[in-house]
């Protein structure tokens, strides 16, 4: 197979696909800049530059990996995705599809899916003005964790518990033109649940965290090989079709009272932390899924 990388030449996640995919098939980086699409009568060939100069159809490979979904201008990101969807178009397997990598980029459409079929999130409120958002901040309790609409890793993530404070990040997220996303603080035991599907496959970690109630690896949290219950996979499997991903990280929070909530789905999701945790060669579950 000739395989399509849309991510960085430098990124780990290419050299360990490239590992484990061995002599069998062809691993192909393509940087998301570097994509245009040629429409001609009724042809559309979405092409994409390499380093060298190379220019590549995407039409041309049998598959379509999306390694990430770097910052750019709302112009910039949706040309991107009707381009995915162009390509998807033309016959070639696009993992995730763009749909889904629209609907989990994008936590306020994630979290209003979940919900919408009865599947358990924080209490949310999204809004565009600083008086609507310290009305969201009193509904909630006065303990509220703020995070950009796009965004992962816990980058721009902030819990604030002081009126003051909120007040103050509300008028400058007001000014920046951005949309105030509001959630309630779940008190939690400073750890969660990484459920990734692969598939029909799954591999689970527990993330914990004892200098930041920010439970991501890239925050300082420690990984370790879990087992997660029926209830636990039946979220994180329903969470993961809702927004039609194929691959995919749900990450599970439990309350103090046992309950679980769902507090992101990833359908960009790394895997180094788990592969490291569990010992599961998580890039050779992706090459096998898209060999299907």
């Amino acid at each position: 197979m000739q395989i399509a990388f849309l991510g960085s030449s430098a990124s780990w996640y290419l050299r360990d696909l490239a590992r484990a995919a061995g002599r069998q098939h062809t691993i192909v980086p393509v940087e998301f800049d570097s994509i245009a699409s040629h429409i001609e009568h009724e042809h559309n060939v979405v092409r994409a530059t390499q380093a060298n100069g190379d220019t590549l159809a995407l039409s041309d490979f049998d598959a379509v990996l999306v390694r990430t979904m770097p910052p750019g201008s709302l112009e910039q990101v949706v040309f991107r995705m009707d381009a995915l969807a162009a390509v998807e178009a033309s016959g070639v397997r696009v993992v995730n599809p763009p749909k889904a990598i629209e609907a989990a980029v994008d936590k306020y459409l994630t979290t209003a899916r979940l919900a919408g079929i009865g599947l358990p999130v924080p209490r949310t409120i999204a809004c565009q003005q600083a008086d609507a958002a310290m009305e969201a901040f009193a509904t909630l309790g006065g303990d509220v964790v703020v995070k950009p609409i796009f965004g992962g890793e816990g980058r721009g993530i902030t819990r604030l518990s002081d009126e003051a404070l909120a007040l103050r990040a509300f008028r400058m997220l007001e000014q920046l033109g951005a949309v105030i996303y509001v959630q309630e603080f779940v008190d939690h035991d400073g750890s969660d649940l990484r459920v990734l599907w692969v598939g029909d496959r799954w591999v689970a970690i527990r993330r914990r965290n004892a200098l930041d109630w920010r439970t991501n690896v890239a925050c300082g949290a420690q990984a370790e090989p879990c087992e997660p219950t029926a209830e636990v996979l039946d979220l994180a499997r329903r969470a993961t079709a809702a927004v039609g991903a194929q691959i995919a990280g749900v990450d599970l929070l439990a309350r103090p009272d046992g309950s679980w909530t769902i507090l992101e789905v990833n359908a960009v999701p790394g895997w180094q932390a788990t592969s490291r945790a569990t010992g599961v060669d998580v890039a050779a579950l992706v090459i096998e899924y898209l060999e299907m």
